[in-house]
């Protein structure tokens, strides 16, 4: 464990990952700076996934991994202070309007997202396509800027959509982009988890750095949805931010391989290169 420059205890990535996994967070041997009531309460909220209904104590129990007698205490007192609400007639709780400030705030405070947004949007009208900026969210990841032209009713994945990392464009490009350390610990957790599928995961994730390498961008095609094609690329920012990634993608019977490869894939990476150009980030 490594220490911050005011003196506290800093958590390395595989650390901070490792107390994540499946919810149950507890605590740091010895860390007198971890909170551990902090981390769990947090685990509740993390519990509500876009498109959920409300929650009872129940289930977010099996979420999270933590007692049910934990749970009652943690619901009681971020109902007390507004962060989730109590519906009486069902017995559950939804999030409530607070937390939506912490994730506008959030959103608000990622100045790549306001910097890209128009070359996004320039780039989906005119190959209409769905574009998106995201990143990691522990084993996924996570939209923060999408952009859909108007011709195109489906697949319109919003912000705040989760993505598996190992399966589809954006994961893939991002995969390729870290520094080796982070990216030796996900690949272990995938594997992990991935069981059978890993020698085709890994097959695809070799791939996917060799086409970068050569092209700038890596495909999906098929891999997390057969009816899906797309395209990745990363983008590293300055000053030590956390690694991103952009990708382009619709309806397979819209947009063929050929296609993906010729014309979509080299208009990313121009994209890319001109936000991280503007931006004085490095395009990978």
């Amino acid at each position: 464990m490594r220490k911050r420059r005011d003196g506290n205890p800093k958590l390395d990535g595989a650390l901070k990952d490792q107390l994540q996994a499946d919810g149950v967070i507890k605590g740091v041997a010895g860390d007198r700076q971890f909170v551990t009531a902090l981390a769990r309460g947090l685990e509740i909220l993390r519990a509500f996934e876009p498109g959920d209904g409300p929650l009872g104590n129940q289930e977010l129990a099996e979420r999270t991994g933590l007692p049910k007698a934990t749970i009652s205490r943690l619901t009681y007192t971020l109902s007390a202070l507004g962060y989730i609400t109590y519906l009486e007639r069902l017995g559950k709780y939804q999030l409530g309007t607070p937390v939506l400030a912490l994730g506008y705030a959030s959103l608000a405070g990622m100045e790549i997202r306001q910097t890209a947004r128009a070359a996004m949007q320039e780039l989906a009208d005119k190959e209409s396509v769905s574009v998106a900026l995201g990143g990691r969210d522990r084993m996924s990841m996570r939209y923060l800027q999408t952009c859909h032209p108007e011709s195109l009713a489906t697949l319109r994945l919003e912000i705040g959509a989760r993505v598996p990392i190992e399966s589809t464009s954006i994961g893939l490009a991002f995969l390729c982009a870290l520094p080796e350390g982070e990216r030796g610990y996900l690949l272990e957790r995938i594997e992990e988890r991935s069981g059978e599928e890993w020698p085709e995961i890994r097959d695809g994730i070799a791939q996917a750095e060799e086409d970068i390498a050569k092209k700038g961008f890596c495909t999906s095609f098929g891999k997390w949805r057969s009816d899906v094609h797309a395209v990745g690329v990363p983008l590293v920012q300055r000053d030590g931010a956390p690694v991103m990634a952009f990708n382009c993608g619709g309806p397979a019977f819209m947009l063929d391989q050929e296609r993906m490869e010729q014309e979509v894939g080299p208009r990313l990476v121009d994209l890319v290169r001109r936000v991280a150009t503007n931006r004085g980030d490095i395009s990978f």
